[in-house]
């Protein structure tokens, strides 16, 4: 597998210039929405029972540059984004996969063309630069529409995490043969459910259970 470029500190916007794939770390919920506070109280009390310090939490995404165009993979909620063709790849349902009917507990996986990611200024020692091949980036397109539509927040594959955001990303990269096991978040933080896409990726979950 390709080792990724170490990242750097900083929000440098490089996409749409040369052909790559670029991974920003963007503090959870960041811009003050509840799931930065429930994200939060959720690592306190884990971290009170495991007797360490909190670490911050980081949700990751992925821009990757085909100039002229350029496109987000990212997992977002189904609810209370733009009113625009988000290139939704898939979705899939939030906490009980019997509540996907609703789009409050839905999620959706983007394949966005020339769109955006929110609050893409508090990203994190971003972006990281992880290929820089036309092939690999349109590999990442294609394989972005496969993702497994596993339960958000559920450990249904038993690898010890939920699966989340940081999932669909590390999958997507291990998939293209991009190591996503040798990438660590941001110094003095954490991304939960990044390792539980690593082993889907590894032990070939290509659908749901």
């Amino acid at each position: 597998m390709t080792p990724p470029d170490k990242g750097r500190s900083g929000v440098t916007r490089t996409t749409g210039r040369t052909t790559g794939i670029d991974l920003y770390w963007l503090p959870l919920g960041a811009g003050g929405h509840s799931v930065r506070w429930n994200g939060r109280i959720f690592e306190g009390v884990r971290a009170l029972i495991e007797r360490r310090s909190a670490l911050a939490l980081y949700h990751s995404a992925l821009i990757v540059t085909i100039p002229p165009d350029e496109y987000v993979v990212e997992m977002t909620p189904a609810w209370g984004g733009p009113d625009v063709d988000r290139g939704v790849a898939l979705e899939g349902p939030v906490g009980l996969r019997a509540a996907g009917f609703s789009s409050f507990f839905r999620y959706e996986v983007h394949c966005w063309k020339n769109g955006s990611i929110a609050d893409l200024e508090d990203a994190v020692d971003s972006p990281q630069r992880l290929a820089k091949d036309t092939e690999t980036c349109r590999r990442v397109l294609e394989v972005a529409a496969t993702v497994p539509a596993l339960v958000w927040g559920r450990d249904e594959l038993r690898t010890g995490e939920m699966w989340n955001s940081n999932s669909v990303i590390s999958w997507v990269l291990m998939r293209c043969g991009i190591d996503a096991a040798s990438i660590a978040p941001p110094i003095g933080g954490a991304a939960p459910g990044w390792n539980a896409g690593v082993v889907a990726a590894e032990n070939g979950t290509m659908s749901r259970p």
